[in-house]
């Protein structure tokens, strides 16, 4: 993707480094943890686990710092440049609304750091909180993106940044607010179908960013689109129950199967328009 030497995002609080560890006498435990990882594999906000646990801010003594490899920076200014990339898509989406686009902030961390949402660790993958309206992402996992998950490219990074900043767009325009109180109310088949709407919508809103990006500054070479979709295939939910478990269950989705996520992310490349991403409507999955 054609994104060297463009601006980079004002937006990014740069944790690399500091490695957080838990203080207090164990106020969350390692039960808490694993299950926290469990959820985010599968796709469920870590909030959720973490919501009755109490988290306390580190010490002096339980943080240290370790050096940065120049490879690292390289691709911290490659994720600061995709965040203002999005930025300069979605401020004049919303302006031709006639709204406004309050900028996400994106954190960058080593190893685990604290949010809004509780403990972010670099296990869980890269997560929006919106109680502090933040992009959290170690940068490790686009080893593990190459590497685990089989899909390699600069197109599939940006993918993972602009998935994330879709579901910044759904907590400005009210939707997110809408399905947790909905899913609260609901079992736990029902309340997941709903999260994979959420989900695929957002795999939608970074197909709507690629579109402008590439239709107003040529962002995308000969590839990207494939590197994309190869990202979106390689997270769905069939194929990581499928590594996981050895078996599929469709009613534990959250994020959605491979299909579903690259169809929703091409329909919003081709279309680049935020009506195309109604993903609640009746039989639009």
């Amino acid at each position: 993707m054609r994104i060297g030497g463009r601006r980079e995002s004002e937006n990014v609080e740069d944790r690399r480094g500091s490695h957080f560890r838990l203080g207090g006498g164990g106020k969350i435990g390692i039960g808490t943890i694993v299950l926290a990882l469990v959820a985010m594999y599968f796709g469920i906000d870590p909030s959720v686990v973490f919501d009755t646990a109490s988290v306390q801010s580190p010490s002096p003594a339980t943080q240290s710092t370790s050096p940065r490899s120049a490879a690292e920076d390289e691709l911290a200014r490659f994720a600061s440049q995709v965040l203002a990339d999005t930025e300069d898509t979605w401020e004049p989406i919303f302006a031709s609304a006639g709204g406004q686009y309050r900028e996400p902030r994106m954190v960058l961390f080593t190893g685990a750091t604290r949010s809004a949402c509780g403990v972010g660790q670099a296990e869980m993958g890269p997560f929006y909180c919106p109680a502090d309206e933040k992009v959290y992402l170690d940068l490790s996992f686009f080893d593990d993106l190459q590497n685990r998950f089989r899909a390699p490219g600069d197109f599939a990074q940006a993918y993972v940044i602009a998935h994330e900043v879709g579901h910044h767009v759904q907590n400005l325009l009210g939707i997110s607010e809408k399905v947790q109180q909905a899913r609260e109310r609901l079992p736990a088949r029902e309340a997941n179908a709903l999260s994979v709407r959420v989900e695929l919508q957002a795999d939608c809103l970074a197909g709507v960013w690629g579109h402008h990006a590439d239709r107003t500054r040529q962002l995308l070479e000969a590839g990207d689109v494939e590197e994309a979709l190869g990202a979106a295939s390689a997270i769905g939910d069939d194929r990581l129950q499928k590594q996981v478990q050895g078996q599929v269950v469709p009613d534990s989705f959250t994020h959605g199967s491979s299909a579903q996520r690259a169809r929703w992310f091409r329909l919003g490349l081709e279309r680049g328009d935020l009506r195309a991403c109604d993903t609640f409507s009746p039989g639009a999955l």
